[in-house]
């Protein structure tokens, strides 16, 4: 089969590779749709080589790129034995591996292994080929209404913030701003506005904020013309949003973020990458507020996002249509 490496210093190559064969309890999926994501772009710029830069365990070399995965299952390999692993299944693939023992492994976050973890597509062969082999616990079934395309944005970034919006502990009677609106941004704003919250969408990018509001934003700020936590006050009564979310990873836009929160707010970072000072008495304890990380998302909230995007009827194909 041929597949794509990302090798850093700005470069890749597609590779005449054996087809992959599965090992005890692995199976081999035929990738429909593998996804580009915005992490992506580290391994291809790296300046040392993509494998150096990968999470956990570390790999010995270049590895096949992609970790967006979502395909159909091809093969079985000796003891799989699962209503979800059997051939022909549409799947979707939770993209990482751990030692399946420990606490973290057992409650479905497997990126969080205490052994390490293996992410496919960083330190592990990932997706953009026609054939993966993956653990059988990683498969998570795509629901019958559901594309190929929209299960691979399920597999990270549409989950991403399904994630962080979980770790708000979002309600239907709150406001929530959304900072950025890339396809992890507008994910969110596409999934709080179905959890019936109001949604205030931010970017620099017109055409993004466009796409925002055609997602169910009540309202779009460009941070660029802007001082956009007064223009989130002003659209709150003053109070400020109940819950903020930085999808962007910029310094500015995570100050941002927790300056436009309200007393006792909730403000939740998916961006990776970069620093943030925050006053801490006058922004943070005094307005008693929770900050919190969100790192990806749990094999079993991967589900959860799968099953509410499918019975709301949410378009996730739309995502690939977003200006550049």
């Amino acid at each position: 089969m041929r597949a794509v490496y990302f090798l850093g210093d700005r470069r890749l190559e597609v590779r005449d590779v054996p087809d992959p064969t599965p090992g005890p309890g692995e199976v081999i999926l035929e990738i429909r749709a593998s996804g580009m994501c915005g992490s992506d772009l580290k391994y291809y710029r790296a300046a040392d080589g993509a494998a150096s830069m990968g999470l956990g365990r570390r790999s010995e070399g270049p590895v096949i790129a992609g970790h967006e995965p979502c395909g159909v299952v091809a093969a079985l390999g000796p003891g799989v034995s699962s209503p979800v692993a059997r051939i022909g299944a549409r799947v979707m693939n939770h993209h990482y591996a751990g030692c399946g023992c420990c606490s973290p492994c057992r409650s479905g976050w497997t990126q969080m292994c205490d052994d390490g973890s293996t992410t496919f597509g960083a330190n592990g062969d990932g997706a953009h080929a026609k054939y993966m082999k993956v653990p059988a616990e990683s498969l998570i079934p795509l629901p019958d209404v559901l594309s190929f395309r929209a299960g691979a944005a399920i597999s990270c970034g549409t989950e991403t913030a399904w994630g962080g919006l979980d770790r708000l502990g979002l309600r239907g009677t709150e406001t929530i701003a959304v900072f950025g609106q890339g396809p992890v941004g507008l994910s969110g704003t596409q999934l709080a506005s179905a959890m019936g919250a109001k949604v205030i969408a931010l970017d620099i990018d017109p055409g993004r904020l466009a796409r925002a509001a055609e997602f169910g934003a009540d309202a779009t700020i460009d941070a660029r013309r802007n001082d956009v936590v007064e223009a989130i006050r002003d659209l709150t009564g003053g109070h400020g949003a109940d819950c903020t979310m930085d999808c962007t990873g910029a310094a500015e836009a995570r100050s941002a973020a927790i300056r436009a929160a309200r007393k006792w707010g909730r403000v939740v970072f998916l961006g990776e990458g970069g620093t943030v000072t925050i006053d801490v008495s006058n922004e943070m304890n005094r307005k008693q507020l929770s900050i919190f990380g969100s790192w990806t998302f749990s094999r079993n909230g991967q589900a959860d996002c799968a099953r509410f995007v499918a019975e709301r009827g949410l378009d996730l194909d739309s995502l690939f249509d977003v200006p550049p």
